[in-house]
Parts: structure tokens; sequence; C-alpha cells
């Protein structure tokens, strides 16, 4: 071997024992100013965040804002922060279909919580197209949203008993927070008449909505968004929109519009005309520009789109 090629060999080898330093030490210190919690949703991270402010906690996401978590596929720098985590917590009942069963098998090595876990089965929403698994939507009740955070809480202050009195705290300010934003959003959304509240969406994520919110929820699509809606789907839908007289219809964020817009067009081939309204807020939260940014924000924000689309 020659002088330049061992000198470009060991030059190589030491550029990468520098960066591995660097990379450990930033972990460690992480680790010892900061524990890792790590959520797999925006929309547990949000909960977290409201209980644990102003205690000193990482919260990492692992899927962020607009992320679909029924067809997600962890990457590299997932595998490096769950490993870094000091609990984790994620939905519990398949929304993140490809990451249960690790979760569930990481359980001897780090706390992993799943938030639905005291939810009574009778209270979950079952669906035969989904295996017989829950409907994993249930931020969309407030009152099972409630008790997730109940769940989260008890795990937080098991975890980490040196805050529990701030944990309880933030806990109850929090969901009074969530008790008066579901008595305002029910009753506007009683503002719409029976006869016109019909949510027709993508996929079935607002099953859990529509029992909160007194309304009838159709969807192409079920409860997946892997699943696909077929041409029976589609003209079953055209179906009742005629019927019910239905004059517009919902897009998720995220998720691609062509099965609306065949509803549209086979509502036009009747005589009918249906309008594609505001997107809704499904299994993510908004980015922080948005109107969707927080739990609380991303009910509102579907609940106002919801009415305006249906008045």
């Amino acid at each position: 071997m020659t002088f330049q090629k061992i000198t470009y060999l060991l030059t190589t080898i030491l550029i990468v024992l520098i960066g591995l330093y660097f990379y450990v030490t930033s972990y460690k210190e992480i680790i010892i100013n900061k524990p890792i919690i790590v959520c797999t949703t925006t929309i547990i991270a949000d909960a977290v965040k409201n209980i644990t402010q102003k205690t000193p906690v990482e919260i990492k996401t692992l899927m962020g804002p607009g992320v679909d978590p029924h067809t997600y596929k962890p990457i590299e720098n997932d595998v490096i922060t769950i490993a870094h985590a000091d609990i984790i917590f994620y939905n519990g009942l398949h929304l993140e279909a490809r990451m249960t069963e690790i979760f569930e098998h990481m359980q001897r090595s780090v706390i992993t919580i799943a938030i639905t876990k005291d939810i009574p089965k009778e209270l979950l929403i079952f669906s035969q197209e989904f295996e017989n698994y829950p409907d994993p939507h249930i931020w969309f009740d407030p009152t099972l949203w409630i008790r997730s955070i109940q769940t989260i809480t008890t795990s937080l202050i098991k975890k980490f008993p040196e805050y529990a009195n701030v944990y309880e705290k933030n806990k109850h300010e929090y969901i009074a927070k969530i008790k008066k934003m579901y008595e305002n959003t029910y009753h506007e959304m009683l503002t719409i008449p029976r006869q016109k509240r019909y949510l027709i969406t993508g996929h079935d994520a607002f099953s859990y909505f529509a029992k909160a919110y007194n309304c009838n929820v159709i969807s192409l699509q079920g409860i997946s968004t892997a699943s696909e809606a077929g041409t029976g789907d589609v003209q079953n839908v055209i179906q009742i929109i005629i019927k019910h007289q239905i004059n517009t219809i919902f897009a998720e964020r995220g998720i691609p519009t062509r099965n609306m817009q065949a509803l549209i067009e086979g509502s036009q081939a009747y005589g009918f005309k249906v309008n594609l309204g505001k997107e809704l807020y499904a299994d993510s939260l908004g980015t922080f520009e948005s109107s969707a940014a927080s739990y609380l924000d991303m009910i509102s924000s579907n609940v106002k789109n919801i009415i305006d689309g249906l008045q």
C-alpha cells in the first residue's frame, strides 16, 4: 500500500471517529439534561406537551404534520430516536400498523405506553372491514381523548415522580380546556339542520366524531387509508348524496382527492351538483402556521369547515 493510500485511509478513519464522537456526545448531553419522550403522532405529542409543560423533557415526534400513520414506514432516524427514548407513547389500536408490534416487543427494554389501553372496550367502535380491530381514531371523541390523557399522565408520573404535582396540575387545566372546547363545538354543530348533518369523507376516520357530535358519517375508504374504494362504493355514496341532497363533501388533508372527484362527477351525471369543502384534518395536526397546530385548534377548525360546507 502506498504512503498516499495509507494517509487517505487514516484520514478517513479519523473523520469517521470524530463524527461518531460528536454524534454520541450530542445524544449523551440530551439524555443527561433532558429525558426523551417519544410520541408516534403529532396528536399524541400535543397531549404530552400540554401535560409536561414547565418540566425539563425533550419530546420527539416520529411522524410530523401531514404524515399518514396508517401507511408510515419507519426510517433509520426513527430507530435511533426510539433507541434513546426514556418512554414511548403510541396509539395502541393499530393506527401505526407497521410499528405496533415493534413497540409491543420493546416493552422489556423501554417503557412503551399504548395511550388507549384504559379505554373500556364497550366504548370503542369496531369494524368488520378492519379485521375486527377497534377504530383507532379515538381523539375525535373528546371524552375518549380525556381518558387517554389520564393514561399519559399516570404513566409520566410513574416514570418521573419528581414532577407529579406539575403533571397533575397541567392535566386538570388541559382537560378543562378540552371540555370547554367540546361544549362550544357541540353546540356549533347543532346549528346544522339534522337532515343536513351528513359528513361524507375520503376515509373512515370520523366515526367517533359522528357519535360525539350527533351526525352521520359516510366514507369511501375504510378505517385505514391503505384500503381502496371500489366502483360499488362510489355509486352507493352518490346515491346517498342525491337522496339526502348533500351539497358538500370533504377530503382529508394529505389524502388524494381523486375519489372525491369521482363523487362530484358521478353526482353531476345525475344532474346534482355537490361541492368539495375545505380539507379536514384527520390523522395528523397541521403545521405551526396552520389553523390546526394543536388538538384544540384541529377539532375547532374541522367543526368550522363542516359548518361552512353543510349549512
